[in-house]
């Protein structure tokens, strides 16, 4: 066989028919890392404490900081007693006190032992659609016993606290008829839906659950003037930082 014709016939085991083994090590790497990162973001995007699970777009706030901010979110129930007693004793003045300095997010969380929760919730949703969330919000705790509670149970009346709701609307100057629209329409029920979503894949169980820059917050003492006075601290130790 001629020197040409051996330089054309090629070796089968040392022949190259595609990319080098490196090579396709290489992009064997290059492909999971491409993959773990892709997971991360979607985690990150979809699970866990971060940023768009806690706080969406069309979030509720009660207070707004600009610039860097420090970030408070309240996982709620309308009907719930511990709720309504935080509201009294620890957010509402944290509301008051910090307003403009931090962004205080309240997010819907109706347990289902409480049948006025979810009305509530559509009640204050519905008036977040005409720029009244802050006013039904405040009703709606402020006159907490005269729709969530008979007596001393937690009520399940459902005209009482529907006729409430109407009376709080009027109060802070809604259009009654679209109020009554939002508040029954699967658009308003979505977003209660998603806010149950994303505090369930965060671990929420039980209301009210609070969280501080995307770490959960939990009182160590047994009072809610303890609380208030850890949930400050560690504000404040937020915004120093």
């Amino acid at each position: 066989m001629s020197r040409t014709a051996r330089a054309n016939k090629r070796n089968p085991v040392t022949a190259r028919r595609g990319p080098s083994l490196n090579a396709v090590l290489t992009g064997v790497v290059v492909l999971v890392a491409v993959l773990v990162i892709g997971g991360v973001l979607v985690l990150d995007r979809s699970g866990g404490a971060s940023s768009g699970t806690l706080v969406p777009p069309d979030a509720h706030t009660l207070s707004k900081a600009d610039g860097d901010e420090v970030t408070l979110v309240e996982f709620l129930d309308f009907q719930c007693p511990a709720c309504a007693s935080y509201y009294t004793g620890v957010t509402k003045k944290l509301e008051q006190d910090y307003r403009g300095r931090i962004t205080f997010v309240t997010r819907n969380f109706p347990l289902e032992g409480h049948p006025l929760a979810v009305p509530a919730a559509r009640a204050a949703e519905a008036a977040g659609k005409q720029g009244k969330y802050a006013e039904m919000y405040h009703a709606l705790y402020d006159n907490f016993d005269t729709w969530a509670t008979d007596g001393r149970s937690t009520s399940a009346d459902t005209a009482r606290a529907t006729a409430k709701f109407e009376e709080f609307a009027t109060a802070a100057g809604l259009d009654l008829e679209r109020f009554r629209a939002d508040s029954a329409s699967a658009e308003v029920q979505a977003v209660i839906d998603r806010d149950v979503a994303d505090g369930t894949a965060l671990g929420v169980d039980s209301t009210p659950t609070f969280f501080l820059d995307g770490e959960e917050f939990s009182a160590g003492g047994s009072t809610i003037a303890d609380a208030e006075r850890e949930l400050r601290a560690r504000i404040d130790a937020a915004l120093a930082g």
